[in-house]
C-alpha cells in the first residue's frame, strides 16, 4: 500500500465543519466502535460452530475487513468528505438513486443499531442497578446522546475515549483472569484446537466467520467524520489499520481465554459467556462490575453509531440527495443539528417497536452493499486525479474485498434477502419523493423570480 504522490501535498478543505479530531480521538474512535457491545455475548454464539477453536474465525473475519478497510483507507484520504459510502457512490457512478441507496443503507444501518443499543442499555444491564421501563428510558437515553452529539465532534470524541478505555478494560479483565487461572494450574489450553466432533472445521471456521465478522462491523463509520479530521492523509490509515488490529488481537485473546476457561458447551448455554469466564477464573470480581462495562460499551457504541448517522444524513444534504434542510450546522459549535434531529426522532421511533433483532441482521446484510460498492467505486475512481495526496491500496485488495462480501452474502437466509429487498424499495420511494418535492421547489423559486 502506497501513497499516490502524483499531485502535491495539500489536505486542506473548506469544510463548514470543525477540524477537531487528532490521530488518537481518531483511533479511539474506531477501536471504541469496532469493540462495541457485541463482543460481550459473541463467544456463546462462536462457540456452537468451532467449539474451543474461537480465535479461528475471529482471526479470518478481521483479514475479511482488512480488506475492505483498505478502499476505505485510499477513498476516505482521496475525498475527505462526511458522507462516507455515499459520496464514494455519487463520484464513481454518477447515478443518483445508487448513491441514494448507498446512503440509506448506512441511514437504516445507523438509526437501528441505536435503537438497538438502546434497548439494550434500558434492559438488563441497567436493571442490575435499577428498574425502569425499558421504551421510555431507551428514548431518553437517545436524548441524551444526540445533546452529546451536538455539543460537538471534540467533546463527542472526548467522552469516547473515557468509555472506549473502560470497554477495553473489561476485556483485559478476561485475559488477565484466565492467565492468573492457568497460572494456578487451571483451565485446559487443549481445548483451543478441539472442533465439534461432527464438524468440518474449514467449514465451521467460515460459517463463524460470518458472526466474528459482525464484530469488526463499525470501522466504516469513520467514512463520514472525514471532514472533521485534520490531515485525514496522514492520519486516517494509521488509525484505520490499527484500531482494526488492535481489535483483532484482542479478540483473539479473549477467544483464547474463554476456551480455556470453559468447554464449549458451557460457553454457548450462557446468555452472559464472559461474566461466566471471569466466574470460573475464580478471581474475586463481582458481577455488577460486568453489568457496568457492559452498560458502558453499549452507551459508548450508541454515540458513535448516532454520530455516524447524522454525519451521514448532513453529507447526502450536501450532495442534494436529501433536502437541504438536513444540511444546517450550528453557528458556533459546527454540528450538523438539524441532521442529529432528524436521525435521533426515527431512533426513537423504532424503540417503539420493541424488538428490532431481525432488523438488524437485515441492516447488516445491507451494510455488504455498501461495503460492495465503496471496494468497487476504488477501483471506477482509479482515473479521477485530485489535486493533494492521498493512500493508494494495492488493487488486488478491492478486488478480494468484493469477492469477500459476496461470499457473506451467501450465507445469508432468505427471510433476511426478504426484509433487506423491503427496506430497498422503501429507500426508493422516498428518493423519488424527495426528487418530486426538489422540482417542485425549483420552479416555485422560478415562478418567483418571474413574478
Amino acid at each position: 500500500m502506497t501513497n499516490d504522490t502524483a499531485a502535491p501535498p495539500h489536505g486542506g478543505t473548506d469544510s463548514k465543519l470543525k477540524q477537531a479530531i487528532t490521530g488518537p480521538l481518531l483511533y479511539l474512535f474506531i477501536l471504541g466502535d469496532v469493540l462495541g457491545a457485541g463482543i460481550y455475548a459473541l463467544m456463546g454464539t462462536l462457540s456452537q460452530d468451532v467449539g474451543g477453536a474461537l480465535w479461528a474465525p475471529l482471526l479470518l473475519a478481521l483479514l475479511l475487513a482488512l480488506l475492505t478497510a483498505g478502499s476505505y483507507a485510499e477513498l476516505v484520504t482521496k475525498y475527505p468528505k462526511a458522507g462516507g459510502a455515499a459520496v464514494f457512490a455519487e463520484r464513481a457512478y454518477r447515478v443518483p438513486i445508487v448513491s441514494f441507496l448507498v446512503g440509506f443503507s448506512m441511514l437504516a444501518a445507523g438509526v437501528t443499531s441505536a435503537a438497538g443499543l438502546s434497548l439494550a442499555f434500558a434492559g438488563d444491564y441497567l436493571g442490575t442497578f435499577v428498574d425502569l421501563p425499558p421504551v421510555p428510558t431507551a428514548i431518553v437515553f437517545l436524548a441524551l446522546i444526540a445533546c452529546l452529539n451536538a455539543r460537538g465532534i471534540s467533546d463527542s470524541l472526548k467522552s469516547n475515549v473515557v468509555m472506549t478505555i473502560i470497554e477495553v478494560s473489561g476485556l483485559v479483565i478476561v485475559i488477565v483472569v484466565v492467565a492468573v487461572m492457568l497460572g494456578g494450574g487451571g483451565g485446559d489450553v487443549s481445548r483451543i484446537g478441539e472442533f465439534p466432533a461432527e464438524a468440518n472445521p474449514a467449514l465451521a471456521t467460515l460459517s463463524a466467520a460470518i458472526v466474528a465478522y459482525y464484530s469488526f462491523v463499525g470501522f466504516e463509520t469513520s467514512a463520514n467524520v472525514a471532514e472533521e479530521v485534520r490531515e485525514p492523509r496522514r492520519v486516517y490509515p494509521k488509525a484505520l489499520f490499527g484500531a482494526l488490529a488492535t481489535a483483532g488481537v484482542v479478540y483473539v485473546l479473549v477467544g483464547l481465554a474463554s476456551s480455556i476457561a470453559l468447554p464449549a458447551d458451557e460457553l454457548s448455554d450462557s446468555s452472559g459467556p464472559l461474566l461466566a469466564v471471569v466466574s470460573a477464573s475464580g478471581v474475586p470480581i463481582p458481577d455488577w462490575v460486568f453489568s457496568l462495562i457492559a452498560l458502558v460499551a453499549v452507551a459508548n457504541g450508541a454515540l458513535l453509531t448516532m454520530i455516524m448517522a447524522s454525519r451521514v444524513t448532513y453529507g447526502m444534504a450536501e450532495q442534494r440527495l436529501l433536502p437541504a434542510l438536513l444540511g444546517k450546522v450550528l453557528p458556533n459549535r459546527k454540528t450538523p443539528w438539524t441532521a442529529i434531529i432528524a436521525t435521533t426522532v426515527v431512533a426513537m421511533l423504532l424503540t417503539l417497536i420493541g424488538d428490532v433483532g431481525t432488523l438488524a441482521e437485515t441492516v447488516v446484510l445491507l451494510l455488504l452493499f455498501v461495503f460492495i460498492s465503496t471496494n468497487v467505486a476504488v477501483l471506477v475512481l482509479r482515473r479521477d486525479r485530485v489535486d493533494h495526496e492521498h493512500f493508494r491500496v494495492w488493487t488486488f485488495v478491492p478486488v478480494l474485498g468484493v469477492a469477500s462480501c459476496v461470499l457473506l452474502l451467501t450465507q445469508q437466509s432468505g427471510q433476511v434477502w426478504l426484509y433487506a429487498a423491503i427496506l430497498l424499495a422503501v429507500g426508493v420511494v422516498l428518493y423519488f419523493i424527495a426528487r418530486i418535492t426538489g422540482r417542485r421547489s425549483g420552479r416555485d423559486h422560478e415562478a418567483g423570480v418571474i413574478r
